[in-house]
């Protein structure tokens, strides 16, 4: 951290804009998961076929996080994020409304791209505001991420159960998106107020810190995605808990997670980073062990609480160590961070899955822990 004790008022009003730019990626993304069976309806896919589709967003998505980098160079993170939360708004209604594998396919690329491009800008512009703080910052923006990937499903559902078409309330949430990013926009800091430290180092390819943090972003992403995609099977499968409750773990991730991102910034101070990454990633692994062995259906809920506890800070403190990288321009360490975490929220519940099939899905989940336990013990200061 720098030395400046009191932010300028421009800076606390960046801080306020740039947390709701997070809630508006938090919420783009998850506003998409409620829309996944009227496509797969729609198109007539089966789960092999919709798996492939899906795939297409994520691949937009790591094709434009390095490409991001090169634009905030260029233009300053804020102009990024604003085209890229405007892309978000106007392709969602669309999601809708493709027909055919190929424009749903394409329709999908581009949502993914924008959503990897405002996702590399927002951590960008969260760094630069960090540099004006004596405190750690990180965790209280990615918990508005969070809070949006809760409300997002709710907001969609609730209006779709109120009678609203899916196209509308579709359109109404872009409509909300598109409000929010306008009024905030000129609260950000613009180009000539970011710490434009990137100017006084030439571009260099990712260096050995840089790939360390990324591989770390990889497990902790791995590891929240098999959650996402895994949990609820492992739930019903393996711990008979009844289908309709099956969503009961991840939810209780999802809140842990997101409670403790809002004050984590708390606990970070108070502990340091260090004592974070020592401690989060063990408790996370600890909270995998609890689901695997516990004989109880409420221990085994207690064990993904704790995986949402332990891993909710870890994230943050890598991008904030890796835009503080000696030598190593945040417009290059970032985008390489990004996209080897959003990697692994991608590869790895395939993985997971590949395991499964030979072993169980118990054992895939040691797995993860033991990866966590690498984490723990892998961090340095930066």
């Amino acid at each position: 951290m720098n030395t400046i004790t009191q932010p300028a008022n421009y800076v606390t009003a960046a801080r306020r804009s740039n947390m709701l730019y997070f809630l508006v990626c938090g919420l783009g993304i998850a506003t998409w998961a409620p829309m996944v069976p009227y496509a797969k309806e729609r198109l007539a896919f089966n789960d092999a076929n919709l798996g492939l589709l899906l795939l297409l967003m994520g691949a937009g998505a790591l094709i434009m996080m390095p490409v991001t980098g090169i634009l905030i160079q260029k233009h300053g993170s804020r102009k990024v994020m604003l085209t890229a939360s405007f892309l978000v708004a106007l392709i969602l209604p669309l999601l809708l409304i493709m027909d055919t594998p190929l424009t749903m396919g394409i329709t999908l690329f581009l949502f993914g791209g924008a959503i990897g491009t405002i996702d590399v800008a927002m951590n960008a512009q969260a760094i630069n505001i960090e540099r004006h703080y004596t405190k750690h910052i990180m965790s209280s923006f990615h918990g508005l991420f969070s809070l949006g990937g809760i409300f997002g499903p709710l907001f969609m559902g609730g209006m779709i159960k109120f009678g609203l078409q899916p196209l509308i309330a579709s359109c109404l949430i872009s409509v909300l998106l598109l409000l929010i990013s306008i009024s905030q926009y000129k609260s950000l800091l613009s180009y000539n107020q970011e710490l434009r430290n990137d100017e006084k180092v030439k571009f260099s390819w990712p260096g050995r810190a840089v790939v360390l943090i990324g591989l770390m972003c990889f497990i902790v992403f791995l590891a929240e995605g098999s959650i996402l995609d895994w949990g609820a099977v492992f739930l019903k499968d393996i711990k008979n808990f009844d289908p309709a409750i099956a969503g009961a773990g991840y939810a209780a991730f999802s809140i842990a997670m997101t409670v403790m991102r809002l004050t984590g910034d708390k606990f970070v101070d108070k502990l340091s980073p260090q004592k974070i990454m020592l401690f989060g990633p063990v408790i996370s692994a600890a909270g995998f062990s609890l689901t695997i062995f516990s004989p109880w259906s409420w221990l085994t809920l207690v064990g993904f609480i704790l995986i949402g506890l332990g891993a909710a800070n870890i994230v943050p403190v890598l991008f904030s160590a890796a835009g503080k990288l000696k030598d190593v321009p945040a417009s290059v360490s970032l985008p390489a961070v990004t996209t080897m975490g959003y990697a692994g929220s991608l590869a790895g519940p395939a993985g997971i899955g590949v395991i499964a099939y030979y072993s169980s899905l118990p054992i895939a989940f040691g797995c993860i822990a033991v990866l966590l336990l690498f984490v723990s013990f892998s961090y340095r200061q930066k």
